[in-house]
């Protein structure tokens, strides 16, 4: 037996010894699964499909069908100034996309792997994929980092970036806000997020193109404000990119 049929037979020996001793299962629901399922079983996977699917406006994120959209805008859009230039999503924020969204907000960090990939899809499919000079991550509060442990948005833009783009941290939380979830309107948000950010000192953004990188939009407060600090710090373009919008209104 040649040495390359020797090293598919020990393959093949190990890969069952593995199953055996420890059985694929489902990162999100814990269901048994194949090794061809790529971590995901396949009712998670149609959960994840079903809310990826679907036109959106590339102005707001909101739902919008194709034929809905005019100059850019669809109608909930229409007549509002956003300092964010476009916006790219995986889906809407339901079901397993939810639910994985939660948990990895909560310590489930192995959902990188399929969050990584959703992300780094939509970006791929945006139509400023070619335009970004930096992925910034929306940043967490110092206090809340320590808290978690990790920026779920930076481990997100690491998954997203690709070669002609650059991770760019700069952009720092400087204030500790309310969760937004609480906030009942926009514009309670918006105060809720004014003046929460800022750049370092000797920033990189003069004339760039930003990607801004987060997990989930609701009202946009916060990726507006973002936008603004970046562009008062010079950026050219500021674009988002979320695993998913919440809510379906700016």
């Amino acid at each position: 037996m040649g040495t390359a049929k020797l090293k598919q037979v020990e393959r093949f020996f190990v890969g069952g010894v593995n199953h055996l001793l420890w059985p694929a299962v489902c990162i999100n629901c814990r269901e048994s699964i194949c090794d061809s399922d790529h971590n995901l079983c396949r009712q998670c996977w149609d959960d994840i499909l079903s809310s990826t699917a679907g036109d959106y406006c590339n102005r707001c994120g909101r739902d919008a069908g194709r034929y809905g959209v005019i100059d850019g805008c669809c109608p909930g859009c229409q007549g509002k100034d956003f300092y964010f230039d476009g916006i790219a999503r995986c889906g809407v924020y339901a079901d397993s996309l939810r639910k994985m969204i939660l948990a990895f907000k909560n310590g489930k960090t192995e959902l990188d792997s399929v969050l990584g990939f959703l992300v780094k899809s939509a970006l791929e499919g945006s139509s400023f994929y070619s335009d970004i000079d930096f992925l910034v991550p929306v940043p967490l509060h110092w206090s809340r980092r320590i808290v978690r442990g990790y920026n779920q948005s930076l481990i997100l833009a690491k998954k997203s970036r690709h070669s002609s783009a650059k991770i760019n941290t700069e952009l720092v939380r400087i204030r500790r806000t309310k969760k937004q979830f609480i906030m009942e309107t926009f514009n309670k948000r918006a105060t809720n997020m004014a003046d929460a950010f800022a750049v370092r000192f000797r920033h990189k953004f003069e004339g760039k193109n930003i990607c801004l990188v987060d997990d989930i939009k609701t009202s946009g407060a916060t990726l507006n404000e973002c936008a603004k600090t970046l562009k008062e710090a010079g950026a050219a373009k500021v674009y988002a990119l979320v695993l998913a919008v919440a809510g379906q209104s700016f």
